[in-house]
């Protein structure tokens, strides 16, 4: 995985060549991604999809992300990235079936790893059930879901903690959970990305209505 080739840019978001995914980490190269996050109704509540990930991840082990998301490859392109959907999740899900939401940029570091992902962002309005999902254990070890408000108010406005439900896949067996989380929970993404994908499903949700 770390020799994967990824197109690489600069400030000015121009190409600029091909790094392996090792050395864009490492010396931080800006690089292409694929973020499609699950977002459902029911109850009339908002519910936003969250993985978590796999305690053998090299990087933010067992805390909860994007629902599905990876790296785009030098030879693909952004509807190429549909694929990390059925690998991470075991679903199923047509390219045109999205809701873009555009190029969102951010950096986040740690000690000997640099992430600057030029990341292609979209909304998937899902109608399946937590039991439809299959994940890749390697990546992923489940999926929870957690009402729109309720992460809104963890996130931005003080609150100390918020349930989530779905399952986890534990020794081969698929256990129901239903616990309280906090923000120490989660993969810690920019609050303006955060920001940028609570607006744009309550934009959605307007357009709706």
């Amino acid at each position: 995985m770390e020799t994967e080739l990824l197109n690489i840019f600069d400030d000015d978001r121009k190409q600029i060549g091909v790094a392996s995914r090792a050395e864009v980490h490492t010396k931080g190269h800006w690089h292409e991604t694929f973020h499609c996050w699950f977002i459902s109704k029911e109850d009339n509540r908002d519910f936003i999809y969250f993985q978590n990930r796999s305690k053998d991840k090299k990087d933010y082990p067992d805390l909860l992300d994007i629902t599905a998301a990876g790296h785009i490859l030098s030879h693909e392109s952004v509807m190429d990235g549909i694929r990390e959907v059925e690998e991470e999740l075991g679903i199923k899900v047509a390219f045109e079936e999205l809701v873009p939401l555009g190029v969102i940029d951010y950096c986040a570091e740690k000690e000997n790893f640099i992430d600057k992902e030029l990341a292609h962002v979209f909304l998937y309005p899902s109608h399946h059930q937590l039991n439809e999902f299959n994940p890749q254990l390697e990546e992923v070890s489940g999926v929870v879901r957690i009402a729109k408000e309720d992460f809104y108010e963890l996130w931005f406005n003080g609150r100390e903690s918020i349930e989530s439900e779905g399952f986890e896949i534990i020794n081969g067996k698929r256990i129901q959970v239903r616990r309280q989380v906090t923000k120490e929970d989660f993969v810690p993404h920019e609050d303006y990305y955060y920001r940028r994908i609570l607006h744009s499903i309550r934009e959605l949700e307007t357009e709706k209505c």
